[in-house]
């Protein structure tokens, strides 16, 4: 399986939560991570940073923010220029959807840890 770089956006060192989950799973399915969210620490040995420096090397963005915190990172989503965006459950937003694929960006209503338990990732 080819390494598809993602970014985690929604990063969190809660064991306990899928994003941890997903960023470790990630790493054993051998991608690169990059986490992005507002907590701070890390997870899968890679430090969580803040949604500031804009990552252009993306192939995905995994969702792990819920719509209603979505708008304010709009245009660092966009800006990051993934080839495609995962919407983790609870996570789907149309309007972040049809901003994406008006910047040619592919998007999924998707499960990572899903896609990565059946080799679709």
């Amino acid at each position: 399986m080819a390494d598809k770089k993602t970014l985690i956006l929604g990063a969190t060192p809660d064991a306990s939560r899928y994003a941890y989950l997903a960023a470790n799973r990630l790493v054993r399915s051998g991608h690169t991570i990059v986490n992005v969210g507002i907590k701070t620490g890390e997870v899968a040995g890679v430090p969580i940073e803040k949604p500031e420096t804009i990552h252009t090397d993306i192939d995905t963005i995994t969702l792990y923010v819920g719509p209603q915190h979505q708008k304010g990172l709009y245009d660092y989503i966009i800006g990051t220029k993934p080839k495609r965006i995962i919407f983790n459950p609870g996570t789907e937003n149309s309007e972040l959807r049809r901003l994406a694929h008006e910047n040619g960006i592919t998007t999924d209503y998707a499960c990572t840890l899903v896609l990565l338990s059946i080799g679709q990732y």
